[in-house]
């Protein structure tokens, strides 16, 4: 018979009267024949593929000039499609004909016409109920069912060929080429909140081998990104990782994503933006020293922006405490030790502020801010042309770790020590480092911008009180009668 011929192009003519012959397969005599016929089709549109995927759009349409009507007919049959493997050919046809930058009108409507045809496949309503697959129905197949498994089976075809693997006694081993990764990903682009193409975003996402030029869709990229940061997809900690490393203006829109939600807050409640971060994506993958680095200097923009918005310090402080407890709570072997993660600073000083007030005892907090008091003032005395940069560094750091300015202010409150004057210099450096006169007093004039600092120290304040557990119930009652006061001014 004429579809026996090893020859596609022989055997193309018999199988494009076949399609018209069967239609959508709306009789029992067609569905038959369909059904009697699924093997040699599926051996045909296999030299079919082999043969698309060594030619460009334009060639494939001058060797077979019929190409569309053909895929297109069969992808409409509802019984070719349901046959797993005549359904993974097809998928792979389609790609090879998609055009990753089309140079004319009709490559244009080509691939407008391989969008179409694709969501035809993808979508449940299209496959129908009883009026479109009564023999899928008498087998005991629902619809959404299909549909499912049809999703199911394209993406483990695409996934198989990434990984380069045999797939049912097809050897498609091999490096697969850039172009063909290329439009993967720009096929996948409309599909992908459909829980089943995880897997394949998971294959796309985390194949790094392709050396310095990027491959995948920028459109693609940027799509995953704003689908994670709407919450419409999951993906492992690795893919978003692999995302945000391979486009980095994808990691920096989901930081000022994660910074815009923080600073939108109309209170001072900590607690709300503890769980802000702690749900972030951000926080699950800035161990990396890439995505430290980007979200850290969004946060050393902001702070200069701002002109050191109490806000803002806050917003870095709770951030990096967050940061901070995950990192402990990381048992991989070789994760890297928290002061490499600020390398512009003296490790004593990081060293110090690293130390948790929890891992200190409180008779021994006075001390410890002292030690560093005196390297800030050792650090910040230089008198060179770096001294600018040299006193911002040092500021940037001590909002990082915020919290002891949290304890020195509750220390200020909560008891008289000896160190008054070393604690009244570290806050006011804290509130304006370049204000010489004023690190030896404290402000409480009722300026609008006094006022939203102090009222966030206080939050601070009796938020650090209620975390280390102290029996200063007075205390923290005070500081919230102050700060209600003065957010009612």
């Amino acid at each position: 018979m004429a579809y026996n011929t090893p020859n596609p192009a022989l055997s193309f003519e018999y199988w494009l009267n076949k399609a018209v012959e069967w239609g959508q397969a709306t009789t029992l005599e067609s569905q038959q024949d369909v059904c009697l016929h699924l093997p040699k089709l599926h051996e045909f549109l296999h030299q079919i593929y082999e043969t698309l995927k060594q030619m460009s759009f334009t060639a494939a349409i001058q060797r077979f000039p019929l190409i569309g009507q053909l895929v297109g007919r069969l992808c409409w049959n509802p019984f070719v499609v349901a046959h797993d493997e005549c359904q993974k050919i097809l998928m792979w046809c389609l790609c090879c004909l998609y055009s990753k930058e089309p140079q004319n009108p009709v490559e244009l409507k080509a691939n407008e016409w391989i969008w179409n045809l694709l969501r035809h496949l993808l979508s449940s309503s299209e496959l129908g109920g009883a009026d479109v697959c009564p023999f899928l129905l008498t087998l005991g197949c629902t619809p959404a069912g299909c549909y499912s498994e049809l999703v199911k089976n394209m993406v483990l075809s695409l996934v198989t060929e990434l990984k380069g693997n045999l797939l049912n006694g097809l050897n498609i081993q091999g490096r697969i080429s850039a172009d063909r990764v290329h439009a993967m990903s720009v096929l996948c682009t409309p599909l992908l909140t459909l829980p089943e193409i995880a897997p394949l975003l998971e294959a796309l996402l985390t194949r790094c081998d392709w050396g310095l030029q990027e491959v995948l869709s920028v459109q693609f990229l940027e799509a995953v990104n704003e689908a994670l940061l709407q919450k419409k997809i999951d993906l492992s900690k690795s893919a978003v990782l692999c995302l945000w490393l391979r486009h980095l203006p994808s990691l920096e829109k989901a930081a000022l994503h994660l910074f815009e939600r923080l600073i939108s807050l109309q209170d001072q409640s900590l607690g709300d933006m503890e769980c802000i971060i702690k749900d972030s994506l951000l926080l699950q993958t800035v161990h990396h020293p890439s995505v430290f680095k980007i979200v850290d200097e969004i946060f050393r923009n902001a702070l200069l922006e701002t002109d050191g918005s109490s806000k803002v310090l806050t917003i870095i402080q709770v951030f990096t405490q967050c940061f901070v407890q995950a990192h402990q709570e990381d048992n991989r072997k070789h994760k890297l030790p928290l002061k490499t993660y600020f390398p512009h600073n003296h490790p004593s000083l990081v060293m110090a502020l690293l130390s948790q007030p929890l891992d200190l005892p409180p008779a021994g907090w006075c001390q410890h801010l002292k030690r560093i008091a005196e390297m800030l003032k050792s650090a910040t005395e230089d008198t060179s042309d770096r001294s600018h940069r040299i006193l911002f560094e040092h500021w940037f750091l001590l909002i990082h770790f915020g919290v002891w300015i949290d304890i020195a202010a509750e220390l200020l409150l909560t008891s008289e020590t000896e160190t008054s004057d070393t604690l009244l210099w570290l806050l006011a450096f804290y509130y304006n480092p370049h204000g010489s006169e004023q690190r030896t007093q404290i402000l409480m004039t009722q300026t609008a911008e006094t006022a939203s600092e102090v009222s966030n120290m206080l939050a601070r304040t009796a938020h650090s009180l209620s975390i280390l557990g102290l029996k200063n119930q007075r205390q923290i009652k005070l500081a919230l009668e102050l700060l209600q006061e003065i957010q009612s001014v």
